[in-house]
């Protein structure tokens, strides 16, 4: 069945450095767009980045353009996010999810069929 499994959130301090991944497993991978969502608590889901199927087409939110980068490697079925100089305002849950869709990518989280079970960024000041 098909997995994405995200790693390499943790607590840093206001500034750090994190990179997320998010390792798929039972789909064709480059069949799919990516994205990154996240959730801060009592908040609502919101987007963050999001990639084409060939790695050929980026979005990022205004909110971290700059400082987040979206990436892919096909071979090894796995999505990035390497988030810099982090915020207190970043932290929440960071969810991957990934939509089939070539070519291009969706924004709507709805369009995505599938999520990860989520990792956890903590920012502190």
């Amino acid at each position: 069945q098909v997995q994405l499994v995200e790693s390499g959130g943790g607590l840093v301090q206001a500034g750090d450095s994190l990179r997320l991944s998010c390792a798929a497993s039972g789909l064709p991978f480059s069949w799919y767009a990516m994205g990154w969502f996240r959730q801060a608590p009592g908040k609502e889901r919101e987007a963050v980045a999001f990639i084409s199927g060939s790695g050929a087409s980026t979005y990022h939110v205004d909110s971290v353009k700059g400082r987040f980068t979206i990436s892919r490697d096909n071979a090894k079925k796995t999505v990035y996010l390497q988030m810099n100089s982090l915020k207190p305002e970043d932290t929440a849950v960071y969810y991957c999810a990934g939509d089939r869709r070539v070519p291009g990518y969706s924004v709507t989280a709805e369009d995505y069929d599938y999520w990860g079970q989520g990792t956890q960024v903590t920012v502190s000041s």
